[in-house]
């Protein structure tokens, strides 16, 4: 009962401070919006809700509990995203489906790209004899140190540059757009005229 009153009466106090601190208010704010989407299983808003949660007060207890949530999803989301990668995929261009002309593509090769659990194998493929040539593999490697459009979709290939993923299950698109580069200054972010690249599957 002694313990129970404790609790009650810390739970109260805590409400009182947060009341009387703003910031502390606003992080609990979004530390409970993102635990309504949680709780709805809309992992990417909760993801980014979590994040920011964690920076608003990151000495906290809030923002503790914030970042073991961050860690939790980002590996469901990831799982998730390479569940529907996992294949083979051909490049389009660098314009959606949609918006690329009729024109074909003019080269005598076919741009491939294989994705397993671990690797990404890049190929040219002859149109006319179809004989496959591997041009390079890339180990999947995340982007966590610090992530600049997803907490989750970001990959950093051997070159420095950082690419964020996203998948169109309906129209099976892959889509990939150069976010960052990373140097020996840290990542440096890519604002404008980023690379971009489309891949159907096949």
């Amino acid at each position: 009962m002694r313990n129970k009153l404790m609790f009650v009466a810390l739970l109260f106090s805590f409400q009182i401070f947060a009341q009387n601190d703003p910031k502390t208010a606003f992080q609990k704010g979004k530390y409970e919006a993102a635990i309504s989407y949680y709780k709805k299983a809309d992992y990417v808003k909760a993801i980014d809700l979590f994040s920011l949660a964690a920076k608003i007060k990151p000495e906290n207890q809030i923002a503790q509990e914030a970042i073991k949530k961050v860690d939790t999803l980002r590996e469901i989301l990831r799982k998730d995203i390479l569940d529907q990668a996992i294949g083979s995929w051909k490049k389009s261009g660098d314009q959606p489906i949609w918006a690329s002309t009729n024109v074909e593509n003019q080269s005598g090769v076919d741009e491939i790209i294989e994705i397993n659990k671990d690797e990404i194998l890049f190929y040219e493929v002859d149109k006319k004899t179809k004989v496959k040539t591997l041009i390079k593999k890339e180990n999947l490697v995340y982007n966590d140190e610090n992530s600049l459009v997803s907490l989750f979709s970001e990959i950093i290939l051997s070159d420095g540059t950082i690419w964020n993923c996203q998948i169109n299950e309906k129209s099976n698109v892959l889509h990939v757009i150069n976010v960052a580069v990373k140097t020996e200054n840290g990542i440096q972010k890519i604002n404008a005229e980023n690379l971009e690249r489309y891949y159907v599957r096949i």
